[in-house]
């Protein structure tokens, strides 16, 4: 049995399914699979929950992909931008366009807080404040990183672990970066493929929910079974396995189905509070230290057939609240249905219940309208339609101690529930690209069938990253070391 239609639980579900095995997937969503990676339509429009790349470094993973979509895989080309102080800036970078907006006094004080930052660095750093400096300096940390994090997160940059810019901007900092645009500039080959400067992706033409429809419709083919409005809410355990799951649906009846094994790509909080009375002291403590960011997308249709060139746009500039904008036509043409028109994606992030969680759909859709005058996305288009979709629980929280409570609580549920496993980006706490996700599923499913994988090598191991080099050591808070290597 699964838990949750996304990228893990769908990969999952359907290597079980075309190996002959049985499985039932339970999916709260009343009506789209793929979790974050779903695409959403309406009147006509599709756009994604955040734009989703498909490129991996699993030649297994990119064989599914093809398999799947076919020629219905489209390649795009690169186009992404940062606003920051009324300017945009190329990313990656361009070494002409960041030192025309810079200017040459900027610039050259960059390069000196730069070496500066280099000549002295933080020999530990805990946070994220002190891992980026170290990389780019303080100058460019607060142009181009602080404000931005902090918009994501919610939370100050001091308080945020050190763990997340390791593994989201591994490999990149401003020597890498100003080599990579020099090469750029003289059209040299650009060495490697870090995954924060990739230039290149594949995407579904009518995006990533196309993907995991076919997987469902897969998944049913092959015997097994993807139930929609279905919230998993209570495991019953006996001899410390999980031998019954309660799902409700979203009329409230509530129903128990027998389980040999249980994946669970639910968030992890959440796997623990279904668990119940079965829960340790321990477990039930580490579940509740964890936390979550919210996010929700402002959509909004404009009455124009070309509105910017990015693919995404990155907003630093502390005067919005909007974090990242998608231009979701310039993802796939297909996305939207009428040549004249394009369709924005505004991106706040926040915490449910906060104010912008809180604000109606109409204040919302007035607020992505305000903000988009204000970058200068609109000066001549109209807006003509627009929606608000919103997702809770969107991104894992990488805070102090979070790196502990995910130990403690893969150890103890190991002695609660055996036959349980944990896959995916909230089902392991951890902030996994879709090829990850996908990978933790297809593992999972193995073991089900005899196999003995270590679902927390996936994004660790070498073997599974987008940049396949020799691995440095994650910075980890003095004084700590990770509960198990794997983590």
């Amino acid at each position: 049995m699964v838990a949750g239609a996304g990228p893990a639980g769908l990969s999952a579900a359907y290597e079980l399914a075309t190996k002959g095995r049985p499985v039932t997937v339970f999916e709260q969503d009343p009506t789209f699979v793929g979790g974050i990676s779903r695409t959403v339509e309406y009147h006509g429009y599709r756009f994604d929950i955040g734009g989703h790349r498909f490129f991996s470094k699993s030649q297994e993973v990119e064989a599914f992909w093809r398999n799947m979509l076919g020629e219905d895989l489209i390649t795009r080309q690169r186009s992404s931008r940062i606003f920051y102080g009324g300017k945009f800036y190329e990313y990656p970078l361009s070494l002409a366009n960041t030192l025309k907006n810079l200017g040459p006094v900027e610039s050259a004080a960059c390069l000196l807080d730069y070496a500066r930052a280099k000549a002295h660095p933080t020999p530990h750093p805990t946070n994220l404040e002190e891992w980026v400096v170290n990389q780019f300096g303080e100058r460019l940390y607060r142009m181009f990183f602080k404000t931005y994090t902090e918009k994501v997160w919610g939370m100050d940059c001091r308080e945020i672990s050190a763990d997340w810019a390791a593994q989201r901007i591994r490999g990149l900092n401003m020597g890498t970066a100003i080599r990579e645009a020099a090469k750029k500039a003289l059209g040299a080959r650009r060495s490697g493929q870090i995954k924060t400067l990739i230039e290149e992706f594949r995407y579904p033409r009518l995006g990533p929910g196309m993907l995991w429809e076919r997987v469902r419709d897969q998944i049913a083919a092959a015997g097994g079974d993807v139930v929609m409005d279905a919230k998993v809410v209570s495991l019953k355990t006996h001899n410390h396995r999980v031998q019954e799951v309660v799902v409700r649906d979203g009329t409230g009846r509530e129903r128990s189905v027998r389980t040999d094994a249980f994946i669970s790509s639910m968030p992890l909080r959440s796997l623990v509070r279904a668990i119940g009375p079965a829960a340790t002291p321990a477990l039930r403590d580490a579940g509740e230290g964890l936390h979550y960011r919210d996010f929700l997308t402002v959509v909004l249709m404009l009455d124009q057939p070309f509105a910017s060139p990015d693919q995404w746009l990155y907003v630093h500039d502390p005067g919005v609240q909007v974090g990242r904008i998608q231009n979701f036509k310039n993802w796939s043409p297909e996305m939207v249905p009428h040549p004249n028109a394009t369709c924005f994606g505004m991106e706040y992030f926040c915490f449910e219940g906060d104010g912008l969680w809180s604000m109606s759909d109409q204040e919302l859709l007035a607020l992505g309208e305000r903000e988009l005058h204000h970058i200068g996305l609109l000066p001549q288009a109209r807006v003509i339609d627009g929606t608000v979709v919103r997702v809770p629980k969107a991104y894992p929280v990488y805070d102090d101690g979070y790196r502990d409570r995910v130990a403690t609580l893969v150890a103890e549920l190991a002695r609660v529930a055996e036959n349980v496993q944990v896959v995916g980006r909230n089902g392991m706490h951890r902030y996994n690209n879709q090829d990850h996700a996908m990978m933790t599923g297809f593992l999972a499913a193995r073991n089900v069938m005899g196999g003995q994988h270590d679902l927390w090598a996936v994004n660790d191991d070498a073997e599974y990253l987008e940049v396949l080099r020799e691995e440095r050591a994650v910075p980890m808070p003095v004084g700590h070391a990770p509960s198990q290597s794997a983590l």
